[in-house]
């Protein structure tokens, strides 16, 4: 009987078909009984999604969205990252912020009743299930330098409710006269939705706060780990030394190697 609930990831090229696929197995350790869906671009070729499909994850190609060529031209790497530039941390080269606005063809899932999204480049470390009871649009905040950032939202981990309607309303809100988008879906999200509803940040654990605010760290309470920046396969990765014990972690996942009693691991403070 299909499930009502999916977990929903995107992949636009093949690193991050790697990301997914570490993801995927992360999901499977869980024992989750929802689907798994994979929105797929152009970007990626068949072969780099076969073990996805190896998996048993339902894939859908996706197009990016008919957004006007103005939009496009502000929306472009090397235009949006010198309106905004990242200071805090390195985007990788395959990183397209166009590519992010696909996220919101989770939308036109309407198939089901409500959909758990997951960034290509976390992983799950226990059956987050109960997800699928919160209402449209839960979320964690962006935090992961200081406390300040409670305010702002991040769009790697949220929950949502599939409508042909909210879809079409997106689209046009979305495209408007010179709209700028600064962090491209992050922003726009957390603009549609004003109200959104607050996750726990351990639904959606930025990488950073390991080395950043370690009193925050607590391995017994993480559901999501979240590779913001710089990816855990990245292999100049300016911050490996820093990021080592989560780096290690993402590897077991990716390779389907015996992953540690997350429960066990050392925090911070003990792993220094």
């Amino acid at each position: 009987m299909p499930s009502p609930h999916a977990y929903v990831t995107l992949v636009t090229n093949a690193d991050y078909a790697m990301g997914a696929t570490a993801l995927v197995r992360s999901l499977r350790l869980t024992k989750t009984t929802a689907d798994i869906v994979i929105l797929h671009t152009g970007g990626v070729e068949l072969l780099a999604l076969q073990a996805l499909r190896d998996l048993d994850c339902r894939l859908v190609a996706v197009d990016h969205l008919p957004l006007s060529d103005a939009f496009n031209e502000r929306h472009a790497r090397k235009t949006l990252h010198a309106a905004a530039p990242f200071t805090k941390g390195r985007k990788p080269e395959f990183h397209s912020p166009l590519d992010n606005f696909c996220k919101l063809r989770l939308w036109e899932l309407t198939e089901y009743e409500s959909c758990v999204f997951l960034d290509a480049d976390t992983v799950v470390l226990r059956n987050i299930d109960r997800l699928f009871a919160y209402p449209e649009f839960s979320a964690a905040p962006n935090v992961y330098e200081t406390l300040a950032d409670f305010h702002r939202m991040n769009s790697g981990v949220f929950v949502a409710r599939p409508s042909a309607d909210t879809f079409r309303r997106m689209l046009e809100r979305l495209d408007q006269l010179d709209m700028f988008w600064k962090r491209t879906d992050q922003t726009f999200l957390e603009t549609f939705f004003p109200d959104w509803h607050g996750l726990p940040i351990y639904f959606n654990m930025l990488q950073y706060v390991w080395f950043t605010m370690p009193d925050l760290w607590d391995w017994k309470s993480i559901s999501v780990l979240h590779y913001q920046y710089e990816k855990p396969w990245e292999p100049n990765h300016p911050k490996a030394a820093k990021l080592r014990p989560l780096i290690d972690l993402w590897h077991a996942f990716y390779a389907g190697h015996d992953v540690p009693d997350i429960a066990a691991m050392a925090n911070p403070e003990e792993a220094a």
